[in-house]
């Protein structure tokens, strides 16, 4: 393991992983609060250095003092409060959902202080003149309360949900969406510019930098979406949400209006001046088709309106981001309560892992970083860096069984120390069942660990300037067998010359050693060629055996085959070939005596592993048979009776079973013959048969057997 890829697999407590691949003592966390409910879904700061934490599931707020004591300050009638905001006299605003309401909380009495009439409320701003901003489901609303039950509807989005507010350094008003992941900048009732469209469906958090650039966190899976299904499992009914549409009026003075009566959903447009009358255009908020995109990301837009995507990742899910004032930025995700930060040269450093299902919400609180959670409710205060960590590898698989040999690494101690310790077992998951941990005595030391298919090590740093990289684990896997899967003989035909020799898979013609030419004279010509006056036809194809097989190893080992043979009835196979690497080997089918053969492969791994472990597989093929000598064909008689010849013959093959009879005359077509007992299914057969009218004169009869070997007898006979 020697990348950032391979650690950041791993567990981490109060260890931090660099980029370079680097493990370190982590800050201190710190367990500030409990809440006793799954999730902490909010979190702001007080005037006077109070926070106050929004949970889930009972819908409950808590005031936590400096000292870290904590109370409970109210509980909704309702089972979630998304969203906090905490004006400049500590008058606290709490929004319930679903179907809930936003309450205004002074001296730890909760009064009713705006109805949105909106199913869900997921996000609240404050500006600095006291106005409060709400974001809500419900068409992606915008509400803009100015007193209690002073409130209107500011600017609506067309989109699903408003899931993030805030408040640029300008006061202008900054708004996520979800499903279409537009982030929005309102300048104005009903006026908006599109300041970024994300590929990915919902824009979470939204946060201001020092300079002016604006940071926003955009989800792959939406976050509301989730909590509306849990909601609607909760209640035993589905979501019925209704869907809102809106009509986008485009105008040359008046920006952007909306209809109170609106007639079909919007995809907001930016609102900018136009030369001309009144134009009316209509969209459609559609949820975005991500695929295979990230599971989430981080963009910066830049003052100038230009957007940089810092990091995005397929593997988690980014809840919270906070930037700092020195350009770097912590942010916070689902796998493990994680907190990473991202230096300003977009380095990555995993910075602490809370081991909590997620990180729902960060803030810098009295010179501290607050991380808030979920599955289990908590506020974490990160501090210094602590005296001891750990880090747990993710399980090592071997394939098999494996012999471990020496664990090494690099580290610097720096003035405390690095110890690494190992267990193994046989299941995937570590369990009962794995042996107990084992400490390694120092760098390179023996893993004492039995051997096992899966192997996990943990690294204990301690003191300051403890450093832990490049861990490597020296193991012999057990040697597996090869498997041979099949072995298949086919018999192959060779064209050869006359001379004998092999020339093409295809018959050549044959060729004459001399020829004759007759005149209308009668006379001869004279002879162009000499030769014997009788013309010998060459045997035109040879038979060849090809024996191939299909082998494999399951560890990768080079194979090495061997090929044997024995006749049935044999007890000794007989070597064909051995140190075979490729999967097929041939010999002439006219090798091998008329019979039924077997055929093994075996297949060795000798060439990749010492003798003392190499394996070896055979395998034997089905019966072959190798019949290369035609049937004998005895005509007994053929005479003529009553204007046909009845004819009676017998064939015998000393091999194979017949499977073909015919006969022709006068070289015309072949016409099949049945044998006595009516099925052509031994080495020896009778045949009687009868041609009907043969016409007076001499006629050549040919008859024509094969055996199953498709070796073809001949014999023949004259008709007088």
């Amino acid at each position: 393991m020697t990348s950032y890829q391979d650690f950041v697999k791993g567990k981490f407590d109060g260890v931090s992983l660099g980029r370079d691949g680097r493990l370190s003592l982590a800050p201190k966390l710190d367990t500030l609060f409990t809440s006793g409910q799954p999730v902490v879904w909010s979190v702001v700061t007080g005037p006077d250095g109070v926070l106050y934490a929004a949970t889930g599931n009972r819908g409950r707020v808590f005031r936590i003092e400096p000292n870290g004591t904590a109370k409970l300050l109210w509980t909704a009638d309702r089972p979630e409060v998304f969203a906090l905001a905490v004006d400049k006299k500590g008058i606290v605003y709490a929004a319930s959902s679903p179907d809930g309401k936003i309450y205004r909380i002074e001296n730890g009495k909760a009064s009713e202080y705006f109805d949105p009439k909106t199913k869900y409320i997921w996000s609240l701003a404050l500006a600095d003149d006291g106005t409060l901003y709400a974001g809500t489901g419900d068409g992606g609303r915008v509400f803009r309360i100015t007193g209690a039950g002073q409130g209107e509807q500011y600017y609506a989005t067309g989109q699903g949900n408003v899931t993030g507010l805030t408040l640029d350094r300008k006061g202008r008003l900054l708004a996520g969406t979800e499903p279409n992941g537009i982030l929005y900048r309102i300048t104005a009732k009903d006026k908006a510019f599109a300041l970024y469209d994300s590929s990915l469906p919902e824009i979470r958090a939204v946060s201001t930098g020092p300079d002016g650039s604006v940071y926003a966190v955009a989800l792959g899976g939406s976050l509301a979406s989730k909590v509306r299904s849990a909601q609607a499992a909760q209640s035993g009914a589905a979501d019925t949400t209704p869907t809102v549409t809106t009509s986008v009026t485009v105008t040359a003075d008046s920006g952007v209006g909306i209809n109170p009566n609106p007639p079909a959903p919007v995809k907001p447009q930016e609102a900018v001046p136009v030369p001309a009358p009144s134009v009316t255009t209509t969209t459609t908020a559609v949820a975005a088709d991500n695929g295979s995109v990230e599971k989430s990301a981080i963009y910066r837009i830049n003052p100038d309106n230009t957007v940089d995507t810092l990091w995005s990742s397929k593997e988690e899910n980014v809840y919270d981001i906070l930037p700092e004032q020195d350009g770097r930025i912590y942010f916070a995700t689902d796998d493990s309560g994680r907190i990473y930060r991202l230096s300003k040269d977009l380095k990555l450093t995993l910075v602490a892992q809370t081991n909590e299902a997620e990180a729902t919400r960060l803030l810098d609180w009295k010179g501290s970083l607050l991380a808030a959670t979920g599955n289990m409710g908590k506020i974490y205060r990160m501090g210094p860096s602590g005296a001891r960590g750990t880090y747990e590898s993710p399980v090592f698989d071997a394939g098999s069984v494996a012999r471990w040999g020496k664990l090494r690494w690099q580290g610097d101690n720096g003035a405390g120390a690095i110890a690494l310790r190992t267990r193994s077992g046989n299941s995937i998951r570590p369990d009962t069942t794995w042996s107990d941990w084992a400490a390694v005595s120092g760098d390179g030391g023996q893993i004492p660990s039995p051997n096992a298919r899966f192997l996990q090590y943990e690294a204990a740093l301690s003191g300051t300037g403890s450093m832990l990289a490049n861990v490597s684990a020296a193991y012999l896997p057990q040697n597996n067998p090869p498997t041979l899967r099949s072995v298949t003989v086919l018999t192959t035909v060779t064209a050869v010359t006359a001379g004998g020799g092999r020339v093409s898979s295809t018959a050549s013609a044959a060729s004459t050693p001399y020829s004759i030419t007759v005149t209308d004279t009668g006379d001869v010509a004279p002879v162009t060629s000499t030769g014997t006056p009788t013309q010998t036809l060459s045997r035109a194809s040879q038979q060849q055996l090809l024996i191939s097989w299909v082998a494999d190893d399951p560890d990768g080992d080079k194979l090495v085959y061997e090929v044997d043979f024995r006749g049935e009835g044999e007890r000794d196979w007989k070597p064909l070939k051995k140190d075979l690497h490729e999967s097929a080997w041939s010999i002439d089918g006219d090798a091998l005596a008329d019979g039924r053969y077997y055929f093994k492969v075996t297949a060795s791994d000798r060439e990749s592993n010492v003798p003392a472990v190499a394996k070896e597989t055979d395998l034997v093929s089905s019966p072959v048979l190798i019949d290369n000598t035609p049937p004998a064909v005895h005509i007994q008689s053929a005479n003529r009776a009553g204007g046909g010849v009845d004819v009676a013959f017998d064939a015998r093959d000393s091999a194979s079973a017949l499977r073909r009879a015919e006969y022709a005359v006068d070289a015309g077509p072949w016409t099949p013959v049945a044998p006595v007992d009516g099925i052509l299914d031994s080495p020896s057969e009778q045949f009687r048969f009868r041609i009907g009218a043969v016409p007076a004169g001499e006629h050549l009869l040919v008859i024509r057997v094969a055996d199953s070997g498709g070796n073809t007898g001949l014999a023949k006979v004259v008709l007088h």
